[in-house]
């Protein structure tokens, strides 16, 4: 049994990996500021400690001597807290992982560090390799501060590696959707509107692609990460290789709920200069499925079906407040409201 420490291990992604660890037998500690999901089954395997990852002295009290690995998720993530909260974005993420870097080359602890495809900013050149260029807009658009933090968490983990030993690797996600995540992001927003009544919604002319990926891919390609030897020192690219536009999403997501039409969302009206959007967004994944025999497994219809499932079983989430850009809301005053 090794002993695993996730930080952001309440949130969407972490919520998830913590439950596939206990699923494999691990034991883990979970650090974040906040609390389980409702419907994640508690576990003896799981010990949860509240804190913020900024705080050293607290985070050295699970990130110690005996730990195998780290798996660093704690972040401040989504378009809406970029926007509303950029200082936090950067003090979070960056001085956040700092600590959790510090510690673990002290505990002689793994870490795998959670990126993100945002540090690739606005390459046209797609699908993105690991090692091609980053291309970013004005420091003025508050949208790069967290592509930048992320960055410069990745040359941390880089730096630690080569000047203090650090057994480190870094996973990119790319348009990660799924049960949990909070309705902010353009799948969980449009599934969550149309199974309260109301309609999904398409940003702009809806050509924009991603490539969107099922939670539980994540998870397996970031345990893949954590587990093998032949990842230390490498980033992966962790994402599906079909590419699909926002309007084809949302007209899924209407098809498989029933909610019929969609309503356009004009994102520069809503959101002003602040904000930049991405035509396309696509990951080459040669490098982790050559290395460690990854491959995004799932579909997009069967993982918004099961998503969309799981939303019908669970009215806490539906529940929750719609934090997004539409015609009968305003991201900036839904954030302040969180």
């Amino acid at each position: 049994m090794a002993r695993v420490v996730v930080t952001g291990g309440c949130g969407f992604l972490g919520s998830h990996l913590v439950d596939e660890l206990v699923r494999r037998g691990e034991e883990v500690t979970v650090f974040d500021g906040g609390a389980p999901p409702p419907d994640q089954t508690p576990s003896p395997s799981v010990r949860h400690v509240t804190g913020d990852i900024r705080d050293a002295a607290r985070l050295a009290e699970v990130v110690r001597d005996g730990v195998d690995t780290v798996y660093h998720l704690a972040a401040v993530v989504g378009v809406d807290r970029y926007l509303d909260r950029p200082l936090d974005v950067i003090d979070i993420n960056l001085f956040g992982t700092r600590n959790v870097l510090e510690l673990a080359a002290r505990a002689g602890a793994k870490v795998v560090v959670a990126s993100t495809s945002e540090v690739f900013g606005k390459n046209p050149a797609v699908p993105w390799r690991e090692d091609d260029d980053r291309v970013l807009g004005s420091t003025a658009v508050d949208r790069w501060s967290y592509s930048s933090s992320k960055a410069l968490c990745e040359h941390l983990a880089f730096a630690f590696a080569r000047d203090r030993g650090l057994r480190t690797a870094v996973v990119r996600y790319f348009n990660v959707y799924g049960p949990r995540q909070r309705p902010a992001f353009v799948v969980s927003r449009s599934v969550h509107r149309a199974l309260n009544g109301r309609p999904p919604v398409v940003y702009d002319d809806g050509g924009q692609t991603r490539c969107f990926t099922y939670v539980q891919d994540a998870v397996d390609a970031t345990i893949a990460v954590g587990t093998s030897e032949r990842a230390v020192g490498e980033c992966f690219n962790v994402g599906s290789s079909a590419e699909t536009t926002v309007a084809r999403l949302s007209a899924l997501v209407a098809e498989l709920t029933g909610a019929g039409t969609v309503v356009p969302v004009d994102t520069r009206d809503r959101l002003g200069g602040r904000y930049q959007d991405l035509r396309r967004r696509v990951p080459d994944t040669s490098k982790i499925s050559g290395l460690l025999g990854w491959r995004c497994a799932t579909d997009l219809r069967d993982g918004l079906a099961r998503t969309i499932e799981w939303a019908r079983r669970n009215p806490w989430w539906l529940a929750l407040p719609d934090s997004g850009a539409e015609p009968d809301g305003d991201l900036r005053t839904a954030a302040r409201a969180r």
